[in-house]
């Protein structure tokens, strides 16, 4: 396993796949709050879909395409958020994608912490980036988390 920040519990299988390994890329980036690193690891026509389907972040759930879509995703839906911690249960890889399914905790400036129950799917380009990174969750689901600490 490589060398993660302590902010990654990885409590799944693990293996040297290339989407396995950008899953963790992506993880590491989000933590450092390191929105150009995170950007480098998509395709320049990739799609991230977080969550899928119709949601806050995309009212007409068509999922968020293209580097300049994918970076103001970034802005409306990470660059808010204090501090992340990705706590991965189980990992399936195979072919170019691998699915993550995991709990992904979220502190806001206000003290609010949330956390999303969910399965996230990375499918890689031929050249190792990723082409498509779905998140499967529920908002009202994550909402129900809601706490102040």
């Amino acid at each position: 396993m490589p060398d993660l920040p302590d902010q990654i519990i990885w409590n799944a299988p693990d293996g040297d796949h290339p989407a396995r390994r950008a899953s963790q890329r992506s993880y590491a980036a989000v933590i450092a709050k390191d929105k150009d690193t995170w950007l480098t690891l998509f395709a320049p026509d990739a799609v991230l879909e977080d969550p899928v389907g119709p949601s806050f972040f995309d009212p007409e759930g068509q999922g968020h395409r293209g580097l300049e879509a994918i970076s103001a995703f970034w802005d409306l839906a990470i660059a808010p958020i204090k501090e992340f911690t990705f706590t991965i249960k189980d990992s399936f890889a195979g072919g170019n994608s691998c699915a993550n399914v995991g709990t992904f905790s979220t502190l806001m400036e206000d003290g609010t912490r949330a956390d999303t129950e969910l399965v996230a799917v990375y499918r890689l380009d031929e050249e190792g980036r990723i082409r498509s990174m779905c998140a499967h969750w529920e908002v009202e689901r994550t909402m129900a988390t809601l706490r102040k600490d």
